[in-house]
């Protein structure tokens, strides 16, 4: 076999001789991360729920700006803010707690109504319409939904009109109380409440709408439910916050709050 060796090495010497040299192929970078989008943090009424997730998506952000919206009872979110709480807008069911916080210089601008809300007394069970504020007094109605008064603006306005219509001590033993006008409304179209006295915003949205019925609750019998928001301290350096501020105030915004029900 050692005569073959000789072949073997020339045949290996040519074979490397003739191999083309190893070129330093530069390793494949990963594309370069877009811009991360500017946070603005919301905190809305709960009444502006349906509404407000129809602004977000009618705001024309691109992928610049980040809507995250946090939905609760105006006087919760004034303690909140009060306390420094990180967010960037206000929507308040009631102008008096914005109030109070551009009296402890919370605020960046004016507070800027928005609407005003309405009440009504909705049924999943029941049309309202036929006994209007009587249906409160029905032997099947048992549970009767509103939001607390405590904190809650749509609550105070709820049992202002009770006791318009001298029905507060009548119907006080049925009362159960959401934590927010959102809740209060959960309460009713669930079933654990007969009948609810929630904001028309909600009754409108195509869930209620087609779950169950309302009545008007004359707003003469309460004092209105005038609302406006206000960008807060914390958005000193987010134009994402004020961007979204300016669109609120167009008429495409206003067209859509009108059309779930906050009146001017």
């Amino acid at each position: 076999m050692s005569r073959f060796l000789p072949i073997l090495c020339c045949c290996l010497g040519l074979t490397l001789l003739s191999a083309p040299p190893r070129q330093n192929i530069p390793a494949t970078e990963p594309p370069a991360p877009g811009p991360v989008p500017q946070e603005v943090l919301v905190a809305a009424a709960a009444d502006l729920k349906f509404a407000m997730d129809s602004l977000v998506k009618a705001f024309p952000a691109g992928n610049d700006i980040s809507i995250k919206l946090v939905y609760g009872s105006s006087g919760n979110f004034y303690e909140q803010i009060s306390n420094d709480a990180p967010f960037d807008i206000f929507f308040s069911a009631d102008l008096g707690y914005p109030q109070k916080l551009e009296q402890q210089h919370k605020t960046l601008t004016p507070i800027k109504p928005y609407g005003t809300g309405q009440l009504v007394l909705w049924s999943k069970k029941l049309d309202p319409s036929k006994e209007r504020m009587n249906t409160l007094l029905l032997p099947s109605v048992t549970h009767i939904a509103i939001a607390n008064p405590a904190h809650a603006p749509y609550g105070q306005r709820a049992e202002e009109s009770l006791k318009h219509y001298q029905l507060y001590d009548k119907v006080r033993e049925k009362l159960v109380m959401g934590e927010n006008i959102s809740q209060t409304a959960q309460f009713a179209s669930t079933g654990a409440a007969d009948v609810g006295i929630i904001a028309l915003s909600l009754a409108l949205s195509p869930q209620l709408q087609k779950e169950g019925k309302y009545w008007l609750i004359p707003p003469a019998t309460h004092q209105p439910l005038r609302q406006g928001f206000v960008l807060l301290q914390h958005a000193k350096d987010n134009d994402g916050a004020k961007k979204f501020a300016a669109f609120i105030e167009s008429a495409r915004a206003r067209a859509i709050l009108k059309y779930f029900g906050f009146g001017e």
